[in-house]
C-alpha cells in the first residue's frame, strides 16, 4: 500500500511540473512556471520557444518596468520619454539620455542583426521568438493595473517585437567595448562643426563597474574527488545588468539552473547535472581603435595606401518629448568603424587625424549558442569545444568543471586577431601612448586591418588555438588578471598583448585570491564549508600588509591629539576584515584609497618569478610621512561625512530598503578583499554598494546530481511591492547561504505558491 501511495505522489508531482495541461496542446508556446524559496522560478517547457517564453514571463513578473526601460534606451527613446539631459545606465555608466539615444540609433544596424539571425542556430531563434511572446503575454495577463507602480501608465511600457530583443542583445555584447565609448561615438563631429560635449577618458578596466572572482577546483583538491566550482561575480546592483535567477528545464534533455541578466532566455552562469560553469571580466581587449590620416582636402575623407575614401554619413534623429523639435546630428563611420572622440584622452577629430573604432563583438548573435551548448556539456571538455568553436563569449573567462574531477580555465572571446608582430608593425608614433588602455593601429595601412584565420565564424576574429585554455585537476582561478597565471604553479607563455598583460604586476585581489587559495589547500580538501568560510572571509590584503608598518610608524608620533594619532587609535582596535562588525573599515578604505597612490610604496619591487609575494613590505623610511599623512587626509574626510573613526562597517556601508538599512558585508577590492563590494556615498550619509558580489554559487555534485548553495545579494526583484524585493538581500547580511532545489522532489518540497501555467 505504502509503495502505491508513493508512486501516486510522483505522478502527481510530474502531473504538477508539467510544462503545460492537456487544454494547451496544439499551442505554439507554453511553459509552466513553479516558484521556490526566495521566489526562485523553475521553467519547464518542451520546445525552445516554450522556454523563452516561460522565461520571459516569470523575468517580467519580477522585473518588468527595469526590462521595459530597457528596450526604451536600446531603441533610442529615452530622450522622448524621460528628457534629454536625465541620465540612462548605459552598461556600467551614467550618462545623458541624448547620448544614449544617439549611440543606439547610430550603432545598432538592425538589417544587419535581422540577416545575420539566419546564421544563428535554429534553437537560438525560436528561444528569441519565444522570449518576446512571453514578454508580450505578460502585459496583457497584467492589465494596465497589474503593471507596477513605478511604471504605470507610462507610454515606454509596450508590446515589444522581434527587433527589440536584437537591439537588447546586441547592447549586452557591446557592454565592455562600445558601450563603455558610448558618449565619445555620440559625440564625434568633424572640425568645424558643433561638437557634443564628451566629458569622459579611456576606462580603465577597473572603471567598467564589471569584475568577478571564480575558482574551479579539480579532484584532486577536493574532499570527494569531483570537481567543485564557486562562482563570485561583482556585477551592478541597479540597472539591467542586475543577475537573475532560473532553473530552465527543456527539450533535447537541456537542464540548467544559474542566472542571466536582462534578456537573457537561458542560464549564461550556472550548472547543470555535470558540470558548473562561472565568468569572470577578461583583461583582453575587444576592439581597436584606428588612427586615421585625413585627406587634407576634407576632414570626412581619409587615406589608405593613399586613396581617399569618404567616410560614411549617418544622418541620426532623436526624438524628443512633445512640443520640442527633434535633434537632428550627422555621425560619420568608416571601413573600421565609427569615428568616436574621447579630447581628455588625446582622442580627437583634427582637420589631420581622426580615430576610428572597431569592435569584435558587433553583430554577435552565437553567444546564446554558446550557452546553450555550455548548458548541455557533460564535460568541461564540452564547455571548451562551445566556447572554441562559437567564439560566442563576448568579454568573459570561462571557469569551470565537472563531476569527473576536471577543471577548466578558458580564456577564450571574440577577440581582434591582431599578433603581437602586428601591433609592432602598424602603431603609430603615438601608440606608445595609449597602450595601457587601447590597442591603436594604424588606419592609413590596409594591411594593419585584422587578421582572417580559418576556421573562424567570423573574418578577423582571433582563433582558440591563439588563446588561452587550461584543464588541471588541482585548481584554475581568476580575478581579472590576464591569462597569464591561473595558477601559480604553471604561469602560461605570454600571447598576444591583445589579450592582456604578461609578466605583469597583479592586482591585490588577484593576489588575494591566489594567498587564499593556497592557504585553504594547505589546511586540507576543499569541500563546501571550506569554500564558504573562504568566499566570505572578508580579509583584506592591503591590511595585512600596511596595517602593522603604519603602527610602527604612529608609535613614533609625539602628539596624541592629532588626526593621524586618533586614526592610528582607531586601527589598532580594527580586525582587518570588512565584516559587518569590523571597528576601523572605513578608515581603511579611505586611507588606502590614497596610501596605494603613494609613489615608492614597496620596498620589494614587483618580480614576475614571484608575482604572488611581490610587491611587498613598506617602504616605512622613505614613505612614512606621506602615509602618515594619508591616514590624517582619511581621518579628516571621515570626520567631515560624521563616520566615526571605529564605527561598525555594517553601519557604514548599507542597502536602504524604505527605513531599513540592511548591513553590507565585503569591502574595496584594491584593498585586496575577494568578496568585492564597491561604494558610493549614499545621499543620506555612509555609503551604498553600487557593484560587487551579486549571484555566488558555490557548486559540486554527488551521485545524484549537482549540489549548489548559493545568494543573490541583491534579491530577484526590482519591484519594491515584491516579497523578493529584497529578502535575499537580508540573507547575504546574515551570511545564509540557500541550497538550490534541482531535482523534482526538492522543487516540490520548496515550491511557493501553485504552478503557473501558460500558453497561446
Amino acid at each position: 500500500m505504502m509503495m502505491r501511495i508513493s508512486v501516486l505522489a510522483a505522478v502527481a508531482a510530474a502531473a504538477a511540473l508539467a510544462p503545460a495541461s492537456e487544454a494547451a496542446a496544439g499551442k505554439r508556446y507554453q511553459a509552466s512556471i513553479t516558484r521556490t524559496t526566495f521566489g526562485i522560478p523553475h521553467i519547464e517547457a518542451r520546445t525552445w520557444q516554450g522556454v523563452g517564453y516561460g522565461v520571459a514571463y516569470a523575468y517580467a513578473q519580477d522585473n518588468l518596468c527595469l526590462l521595459a526601460e530597457e528596450f526604451a534606451t536600446v531603441a533610442g527613446e529615452r530622450s522622448r520619454h524621460f528628457g534629454p539631459e536625465a541620465k540612462a545606465v548605459l552598461g556600467f555608466q551614467e550618462v545623458d539620455n541624448l547620448a544614449s539615444d544617439t549611440f543606439f540609433r547610430a550603432v545598432i544596424d538592425l538589417p544587419a542583426l535581422r540577416d545575420g539571425v539566419k546564421g544563428q542556430a535554429r534553437e537560438a531563434q525560436l528561444l528569441a521568438e519565444g522570449y518576446v511572446a512571453g514578454y508580450n503575454r505578460f502585459l496583457k495577463d497584467a492589465g494596465a493595473e497589474g503593471v507596477p507602480a513605478d511604471c504605470r501608465g507610462k507610454p515606454w511600457v509596450r508590446p515589444i517585437t522581434m527587433d527589440d530583443l536584437l537591439r537588447l542583445t546586441e547592447k549586452q555584447m557591446l557592454l565592455a567595448s562600445s558601450l563603455a565609448l558610448a558618449p565619445g561615438i555620440a559625440g564625434a563631429a568633424p572640425p568645424g562643426e558643433a561638437q557634443a560635449k564628451v566629458a569622459m577618458t579611456l576606462p580603465r578596466q577597473d572603471e567598467l563597474g564589471i569584475g568577478s572572482n571564480g575558482w574551479a577546483f579539480g579532484g584532486d583538491a577536493t574532499a570527494d574527488g569531483r570537481g567543485l566550482v564557486i562562482g563570485n561575480p561583482h556585477f551592478p546592483w541597479n540597472g539591467p545588468s542586475r543577475f537573475w535567477q532560473m532553473h530552465v528545464s527543456g527539450p533535447d534533455g537541456y537542464d540548467a539552473m544559474g542566472v542571466g541578466i536582462a534578456g537573457s532566455p537561458i542560464p549564461t552562469l550556472g550548472f547543470n547535472r555535470d558540470v558548473a560553469w562561472t565568468h569572470t571580466v577578461t583583461a583582453a581587449r575587444h576592439f581597436t581603435l584606428y588612427q586615421l590620416t585625413l585627406d587634407p582636402a576634407d576632414p570626412t575623407r581619409y587615406l589608405v595606401d593613399g586613396q581617399s575614401v569618404a567616410m560614411e554619413p549617418h544622418s541620426i534623429t532623436v526624438p524628443m518629448p512633445e512640443g520640442t523639435p527633434d535633434v537632428t546630428r550627422t555621425l560619420y563611420s568608416t571601413r573600421f568603424g565609427p569615428v568616436v572622440v574621447i579630447p581628455q584622452s588625446g582622442v580627437t577629430w583634427s582637420a589631420a587625424n581622426a580615430f576610428a573604432m572597431k569592435d569584435a563583438n558587433r553583430g554577435n548573435l552565437r553567444a546564446i549558442e554558446t550557452w546553450l551548448r555550455i548548458g548541455q556539456a557533460k564535460n568541461v571538455g564540452d564547455i571548451q569545444s562551445a566556447v572554441s568553436e562559437t567564439l560566442g563569449i563576448p568579454w568573459v573567462n570561462t571557469i569551470a568543471a565537472d563531476r569527473n574531477g576536471d577543471a577548466l580555465h578558458a580564456d577564450v572571446t571574440a577577440v581582434p586577431n591582431v599578433s603581437a608582430d602586428k601591433i609592432k608593425a602598424c602603431s603609430t608614433p603615438i601608440s606608445g601612448l595609449f597602450a595601457s588602455l587601447a590597442t591603436l593601429l594604424d588606419g592609413a595601412r590596409a594591411e594593419c586591418d585584422w587578421d582572417a584565420a580559418a576556421g573562424t565564424p567570423e573574418p578577423g576574429l582571433m582563433p582558440a588555438s591563439d588563446q588561452a585554455a587550461t584543464i588541471r585537476r588541482d585548481y584554475l582561478t581568476n580575478s581579472n588578471d590576464s591569462y597569464w597565471i591561473s595558477n601559480p604553479r604553471i604561469p602560461h607563455p605570454a600571447l598576444s598583448p591583445i589579450l592582456g598583460k604578461h609578466a605583469a604586476e597583479l592586482t591585490l585581489r588577484t593576489r588575494s585570491n591566489f594567498t587564499e587559495t593556497e592557504a585553504l589547500l594547505a589546511s586540507g580538501k576543499v569541500d563546501h564549508a571550506s569554500a564558504k568560510a573562504m568566499a566570505f572571509a572578508n580579509k583584506s590584503l592591503a591590511a595585512d600588509m600596511a596595517v602593522d608598518p603604519l603602527l610602527a610608524l604612529c608609535a613614533r608620533q609625539n602628539d596624541a591629539a592629532t588626526d593621524t594619532a586618533r586614526g592610528c587609535a582607531a586601527l589598532a582596535g580594527w580586525d582587518r576584515r570588512y565584516e559587518a562588525s569590523s571597528k576601523g573599515a572605513a578608515l581603511f578604505r579611505a586611507f588606502w584609497a590614497k596610501a596605494a597612490r603613494v609613489p615608492g610604496l614597496w620596498a620589494v619591487p614587483f618580480d614576475p618569478a614571484d608575482p604572488v609575494n611581490t610587491p611587498r613590505d613598506i617602504a616605512a623610511d622613505t614613505a612614512g610621512d606621506k602615509l602618515l599623512g594619508a591616514l590624517g587626509e582619511a581621518v579628516g574626510e571621515l570626520d567631515a561625512a560624521g563616520i566615526a573613526l571605529d564605527a561598525e562597517w555594517g553601519s557604514v556601508q548599507q542597502w536602504r530598503v524604505g527605513d531599513e538599512g540592511i548591513p553590507i558585508h565585503g569591502g574595496p577590492g584594491t584593498a585586496g578583499v575577494l568578496n568585492y563590494q564597491d561604494a558610493r556615498p549614499a545621499p543620506g550619509g555612509g555609503l551604498v554598494p553600487v557593484h560587487g558580489t551579486s549571484y555566488i554559487q558555490i557548486v559540486g555534485f554527488d551521485d545524484a546530481g549537482p549540489v549548489a548553495d548559493a545568494v543573490l545579494s541583491y534579491s530577484q526583484s526590482t519591484d519594491p511591492a515584491s516579497p523578493h524585493f529584497a529578502d535575499q538581500t537580508r540573507a547575504y547580511a546574515a551570511k545564509q547561504w540557500h541550497r538550490l532545489p534541482f531535482d523534482r522532489r526538492a522543487i516540490r518540497a520548496a515550491a511557493i505558491g501553485k504552478t503557473k501555467r501558460i500558453a497561446e
